[in-house]
């Protein structure tokens, strides 16, 4: 299964595959580019105000209800970036590359410990091989981040403007704290934080849910599959 599994992972004559320099490229430049549109106010305030044409109408509330904006706006961006991934990624094939990779690393280990030099040996030459595969399944998912980043942060300028410009009252309630203000820091600007205590949890929960619908459907085409084909050979 290791050695298979390391082949999989080659390119042409069993050599490492190279890395994607392009997507590789690609993602700095897209972050690069997103770096730029947050810490300048007046692109970020420009790009806020278009995205807050359509917004503010949905999910801004007139500005009575940040904590709802806030909610409402970051289930639209996680339900966006989730679906998105789980569109364009292989989760069977990432799913069958993790089995590899922890297969292949349970037997380096038991090499190691049993101190068998010559397994050692073979094992070692194929981590390269390994690693190239792992990088691969890594890179398929950083090329959806620009993607992503041209809907999420025209989004999270739009929010900027809204709880730094739009309304006068950022103040809301946690179990620690009364009177929190969205405009406080902690590490993050409080808003920022609140953001993230909604959509962290929601988006593993739909990712999750996504997941298993996906791997369902597989499963039970494959049975259908293998009914109609002990029904032929009946």
């Amino acid at each position: 299964m290791t050695s298979a599994g390391a082949r999989s992972g080659a390119g042409v004559g069993g050599k490492p595959a190279k890395p994607d320099m392009g997507g590789q490229l690609m993602m700095l430049m897209a972050f690069m580019v997103a770096l730029f549109v947050l810490f300048d106010n007046n692109i970020r305030q420009g790009l806020g105000k278009i995205v807050g044409v359509a917004l503010m109408p949905l999910v801004g509330f007139g500005g009575e209800y940040p904590v709802f904006t806030l909610v409402g706006t970051g289930l639209i961006m996680t339900l966006f970036s989730v679906t998105v991934r789980h569109l364009f990624i292989d989760w069977t094939s990432m799913a069958r590359n993790q089995r590899i990779m922890s297969a292949f690393q349970k037997e380096m280990r038991e090499a190691r410990t049993t101190n068998n030099t010559f397994k050692l040996k073979k094992l070692t030459e194929l981590q390269p091989q390994m690693t190239a595969q792992q990088m691969k399944s890594m890179q398929s998912q950083f090329k959806l981040m620009p993607i992503t980043m041209i809907v999420i942060i025209p989004i999270f300028a739009w929010l900027a403007n809204f709880v730094y410009l739009d309304i006068s009252s950022t103040i809301f309630s946690v179990p620690w704290e009364f009177n929190a203000s969205m405009k406080s820091s902690n590490i993050l600007p409080n808003w920022v934080l609140l953001y993230s205590l909604v959509t962290l949890p929601f988006g593993q929960i739909l990712q999750r849910a996504l997941k298993y619908f996906s791997f369902s459907r597989k499963l039970h085409d494959l049975e259908r599959r293998e009914y109609d084909a002990d029904d032929a050979l009946g």
